[in-house]
């Protein structure tokens, strides 16, 4: 290879990495002419190949498709060679739409948002979103196994156990559906044990019961498509289309039957709209690539006036849409979105026998192919009476779905019904009137009150969040059932469940109303610093000193819980007593970090703020509250300010000779659990609970706690320094003996 070869293959490399698409296809173009030439080696057709690809990426349609033609001629164009050209074209269709990434069907209420159909045995993920358990058994074993919704990954150990709540509630609320979803399951195990004639029957009762469920008539296209019935799974494809537009699944079995029925330019408009709202679709990439594969085939029939028409439908840009018509000689385009929302479904009546028969049942193959595709369900029967028999049996048991296709709309229209489609569910629940539903259904076995914050445990039992706190409180056990949840006692991670969420906005918003009411009124009871503020029974705790406690009693547990979810992160601290429970005077502590453990245990980081009173003892919930009032210290002026100030500097002087005086391993435990002393402040009546450094020593000092006890009380600095003084004349007069 010469200089030049070796030229464009650095700048094919540049171009490459930079994804100049352009010019990377300038350099093939090159490379191909040089090999007309013959002076650059390589093999011309995967040149080309190449070049095709960068020509789709680059947007050049029509110098695409010519090559992907002269390759298709050579015979050197496989299905799989036109991967980009599908996906550039699904995500044209997708811009010229309108359409953002990902946008979701329009699934109801209680629909499942991984089948798409109604909830049928409910779970609830320690994420908080609900599934069908079927279909999160189907997932247990991918590896992309995730919720739909915020991505936390799926657990694959242990059984999915339903809802209990949900699973009351569509059973008594939604009799018709529920029925609907047992027939559908019914339907797909006979589907798998291959016999979709009597799964065929359970899907035509289904559908009775649940006419304007999509995935029932896109379960039954698939049905109808195995037997070769296409016209009947055309029917119910595009009866699922139009019922969900921005279902993907729905798209895909319209496809099939179209494709069934040979009609490949639509059915490639139908798989792109597929891979347009999923691009995750494999089986639509596939089959499209196999249908373009064959359009661009010279051996295709009509294929200048067939390959242009759907070219120009998918492109959004009117130079790609020019482009195409005049290098391919182009007839007028027909709608992207034919027949796919002008659909009227007729559900009211049975159908005769000879309705049965005008529908064409089987018009697509004859009754010898469908008995050898059938023979464990028809086996040792004629053909003839086989059939016969077939449709008396379908005439009198199930109501077939009169589904009529109307005349193309307009692309416009159809984007415009998509968009309405977002906003409207098709789930009876929006027909259910909300006084139907009775709040008991909807209410905490716990605390018999609606659902505030509903959490959902492991084992399919739904309480209110402070509930099932309160109870892992005492017992790491579901209180209904009785089946451990240790990690809910570890990890104290609880999500609320979304779906009973929206059920109660949806059909009790009264309720709800009152309920929130009712609960605010308890957190601002709670968040009271005045009256009924939690105390805590263990030692003295000082102002600014601060005061790590363990936590394992269940009524604490509870305490500092609620003292962290009203937001103040404050609660009392006082010794006990034998007589009042506890004493007169404490400190009010506030949290300044909690470390939970496995067992439930945690030890809570707090340092003492303001001194108080106690005005009235009593008790909530199991522990200790108070009415209290606070105490500050009376401010001095003139000469009885010089005299504090001579006094505060003298004591704490001689505080600080004590302290040097200690032993190192006496001083070194007490700076890493204190802290080093506080140095005087330049204005001692500041604080009104006094300097600092008072409270640092008194907690030091190696005094029994109801000694302690009266510092609290003191209400004048010069009364405490004079009382620290004196317990610091004592310990220098017995350090000295």
């Amino acid at each position: 290879m010469g200089s030049q070869g070796r030229g464009l293959d650095v700048m094919l490399e540049l171009a490459t990495e930079a994804r100049e698409f352009q010019l990377a296809a300038e350099i093939y173009q090159r490379q191909l002419r040089a090999r007309q030439q013959q002076q650059a080696g390589g093999d011309p057709e995967e040149i080309r190949l190449r070049r095709a690809r960068c020509l789709v990426l680059a947007e050049r349609l029509s110098e695409a498709l010519q090559e992907y033609q002269l390759l298709s001629a050579q015979g050197s164009l496989r299905a799989e060679h036109l991967g980009e050209l599908v996906v550039y074209l699904a995500r044209s269709l997708r811009v010229s739409q309108g359409w953002g990434e990902g946008d979701p069907p329009g699934v109801g209420l209680l629909s499942c948002r991984c089948c798409t159909g109604t909830l049928f045995e409910p779970v609830t993920l320690r994420c908080g979103h609900t599934y069908c358990k079927n279909c999160l058994e189907k997932e247990r074993d991918s590896v992309r196994a995730c919720c739909k919704v915020c991505k936390e990954r799926v657990p694959t150990a242990g059984p999915y156990r339903v809802n209990v709540v949900l699973n009351s509630f569509l059973g008594k609320y939604f009799v018709t559906e529920t029925r609907a979803l047992a027939l559908r399951h019914e339907g797909n195990s006979l589907y798998k044990k291959n016999k979709p004639l009597a799964a065929l029957e359970k899907y035509h009762q289904a559908i009775v019961l649940a006419p304007k469920d999509h995935l029932l008539l896109s379960n039954r296209a698939q049905i109808n498509a195995s037997l070769k019935c296409f016209e009947d799974a055309l029917r119910d494809g595009t009866a699922a289309c139009n019922i969900q537009p921005f279902w993907s699944k729905g798209h895909l079995r319209k496809a099939q039957a179209l494709a069934g029925l040979q009609k490949m330019d639509k059915a490639l408009k139908e798989y792109l709209i597929c891979i347009a709202l999923d691009s995750e679709n494999k089986t639509a990439k596939m089959e499209a690539q196999k249908i373009l594969c064959d359009l661009l085939s010279p051996i295709a029939e009509n294929i200048h006036q067939r390959l242009p028409d759907i070219m120009q439908l998918m492109s959004p840009l009117s130079r790609i849409k020019g482009i195409v018509l005049n290098s391919l000689n182009s007839r007028n385009p027909s709608n992207v979105f034919e027949n796919s929302c002008k659909v009227n479904v007729d559900t009211t009546g049975f159908e005769t026998k000879q309705e049965w028969k005008s529908h064409s049942y089987c018009n697509s193959t004859k009754p010898a192919q469908v008995m050898s595709e059938n023979q464990d369900t028809l086996k040792n029967l004629s053909t003839e009476p086989a059939l016969k028999i077939f449709e008396k049996k379908n005439t009198l048991k199930t109501q077939h779905s009169a589904i009529k296709e109307e005349e193309p709309g307009t692309t416009e229209g159809y984007t415009k019904c998509n968009k309405r489609a977002r906003s409207q569910s098709p789930r009876r629940e929006q027909d259910t009137l909300p006084k139907l539903v009775d709040a008991f259904d909807l209410e905490c076995s716990l605390c018999m009150r609606l659902y505030y914050e509903p959490i959902t445990t492991p084992c399919g039992h739904t309480f209110c969040l402070k509930c099932v706190e309160r109870c892992i409180d005492h017992s790491p056990k579901c209180p209904l059932c009785k089946e451990v949840l240790p990690e809910y006692q570890a990890l104290r991670k609880y999500n609320r469940t979304v779906l009973i969420e929206e059920l109660i906005v949806h059909y009790l918003p009264e309720e709800l109303a009152e309920r929130k009411r009712v609960n605010d009124e308890e957190m601002a009871e709670l968040s009271n610093l005045n009256k009924a503020v939690p105390i805590f029974i263990c030692t003295m705790a000082y102002p600014t000193v601060p005061c790590p406690l363990h936590i394992f009693e269940p009524r604490y547990r509870l305490m500092i819980r609620r003292c962290m979810e009203t937001g103040n992160k404050q609660f009392g601290m006082c010794l006990s007593d034998p007589v009042k429970g506890f004493a007169d005077y404490g400190c009010m502590l506030e949290v300044r970090s909690v470390e939970l453990f496995s067992d439930g245990r945690s030890v809570v980081d707090t340092i003492g703020r303001r001194r108080f009173k106690v005005l009235r003892h009593s008790e909530k919930d199991g522990y200790s509250t108070a009415d209290i009032e606070y105490l500050e210290d009376k401010k001095v002026e003139g000469e009885d300010y010089t005299e504090l100030v001579r006094l505060h500097d003298l004591v704490y002087d001689q505080a600080y000779l004590w302290f040097s005086s200690l032993k190192q391993v006496l001083k070194t435990r007490i700076l890493s659990h204190f802290g080093p002393m506080p140095r005087k402040d330049t204005d001692i009546q500041a604080s009104p609970n006094g300097p600092g450094w008072c409270w640092w020593l008194l907690a030091v000092l190696p005094l029994e706690s109801r000694a302690q006890l009266p510092f609290l009380a003191m209400t004048t600095l010069q009364e405490r320094l004079n009382g620290i003084r004196r317990v610091l004349l004592f310990m220098s007069r017995n350090s000295a003996r």
